[in-house]
């Protein structure tokens, strides 16, 4: 059921499709919305978790402000829904600047993530594969017309809303290997073998988590969970659903130390 919600005195729209199972929160990727993930990967995930999502400020259904955006916001506005609408602790899953913004939440506050799978997320801004964005390419235009079917503040924003999102993605995320070595929870990191965040970049973000896991699925660009949801679905129920650690045959970085 959708709905109109204060968090820190903006309305915000959200969506929370019930169920008694585990709450779990979608995070949207940035100059994007939450139907793009609810329609994708949240069919799959509803029929066990209680899904629920938000459209950031100036995404989707959720008007904007006048001012810029900023991951630090964006995981307030996230720590806002999981206080307001989900009452607690989740698993948080984030595609590209949801997965940043949910690195975040767990630095910030830890009591409210359970497990959390970030989908083609950076976090620092070097990681992403120089690329030119053109406001003309196919995928900035999909990604205006959808924001002009949604924005309550008119297809007139849509510059506005690019040029602060580019701003952003140029100056920030700024974590380094040791902060994100500080989030306790476990963490699928997740990515498409052509990604917009370069391998290494992810590889890194993998081994900095004391709780890492770790999947590249082929064939698959930073649209992954559009062009692969049920392969993502596949890997996401697993996780989610795995009672411990990961037992194998041959540990290498899960080994455990040797005891005196």
């Amino acid at each position: 059921m959708a709905s109109t919600v204060e968090i820190d005195g903006h309305p915000t729209w959200v969506e929370d499709r019930g169920g008694s199972g585990t709450p779990l929160l979608l995070l949207h990727g940035g100059l994007s919305n939450s139907d793009e993930l609810l329609n994708s990967i949240g069919r799959g995930l509803s029929e066990s978790y209680r899904v629920i999502a938000f459209d950031r400020r100036g995404h989707g259904y959720t008007a904007d402000t006048d001012a810029d955006f900023h991951y630090a916001g964006m995981a307030a506005e996230t720590i806002g829904v999981l206080e307001k609408v989900v009452d607690g602790a989740a698993h948080l899953v984030g595609w590209s600047d949801g997965g940043i913004i949910a690195l975040l939440v767990a630095l910030q506050r830890p009591d409210l993530v359970r497990k959390m799978v970030v989908i083609g997320a950076n976090f620092h801004y070097d990681g992403m594969v120089p690329v030119e964005m053109d406001p003309d390419s196919p995928m900035a235009r999909e990604l205006g017309k959808a924001y002009i079917e949604r924005s309550p503040d008119g297809a007139g924003h849509l510059d506005e809303v690019f040029g602060k999102s580019l701003a952003m993605f140029s100056a920030e995320p700024t974590l380094t290997a040791a902060d994100v070595a500080q989030i306790s929870s476990p963490v699928l990191v997740l990515s498409g073998d052509d990604d917009l965040v370069s391998l290494s970049h992810t590889v890194a973000l993998y081994e900095a988590l004391p709780e890492g896991q770790l999947a590249v699925v082929p064939g698959a660009s930073h649209a992954l969970p559009l062009e692969q949801p049920d392969a993502v679905n596949a890997l996401i129920l697993k996780f989610l659903g795995a009672a411990g650690p990961p037992q194998t045959l041959f540990p290498i970085r899960r080994a455990r130390p040797a005891t005196a």
